[in-house]
């Protein structure tokens, strides 16, 4: 492990990180913000450089890795642009396929289960805002999760707190603002239930 990482690691294990997964709100009075911005602005920079100059999956595989903080499975492949704001909340299983032009914005936390499928463009984003207008900057962190061997259709938003199915389709431009069962496909906006496989 070498001392970047190793630097990286022990600031991901600060106390702020651990409360962003637990869901608590994020202000920017916070006395561990600056932590949390850091974190920000390296993943930017990584995934800028990550879409410039990689030259095959292999080595987009190599750089995300770098972002997320653990090696993704050989089996997984990611077509670039891909983007994201935060990158350490990411879980990526196997086999899992990511296509063109995608965004995560994973402060809250992202949980892709093995062999899922998403289409160009997704865009899944497990952070949010309070209605309050003195409150809006706050930041509000909860988790998306995509279940085993669902497909997220392209142009397909996800919102914070929702978890796909097992098997469940989400059809091309749906926007999901809430859980969708195993073995169904749902569409458009926002996201119903259209046909149970």
């Amino acid at each position: 492990m070498t001392s970047a990482h190793s630097d990286q690691q022990s600031k991901t294990n600060s106390t702020i990180f651990k409360r962003l997964k637990a869901g608590e709100l994020l202000r920017k009075d916070d006395p561990e913000y600056p932590d949390f911005a850091e974190v920000v602005s390296r993943t930017i920079h990584l995934c800028m450089e990550m879409n410039a100059t990689a030259t095959g999956i292999d080595q987009v595989r190599e750089k995300l890795s770098v972002i997320v903080g653990y090696p993704i499975d050989p089996s997984t492949t990611i077509f670039p642009p891909f983007h994201t704001n935060f990158g350490i909340h990411i879980q990526l299983g196997k086999n899992v396929f990511i296509n063109h032009a995608c965004s995560f914005l994973d402060i809250g936390g992202i949980i892709i289960e093995d062999h899922v499928q998403i289409g160009p463009r997704v865009n899944l984003t497990s952070e949010n805002h309070p209605i309050d207008p003195l409150d809006r900057q706050t930041l509000i962190p909860s988790p998306v999760v995509i279940k085993r061997n669902a497909w997220i259709g392209a142009g397909a938003t996800i919102l914070p707190g929702v978890t796909i199915g097992e098997n469940a389709i989400v059809a091309a431009g749906a926007v999901v603002n809430r859980d969708v069962p195993e073995n169904t496909i749902v569409a458009g906006v926002p996201a119903k239930i259209i046909k149970t496989l």
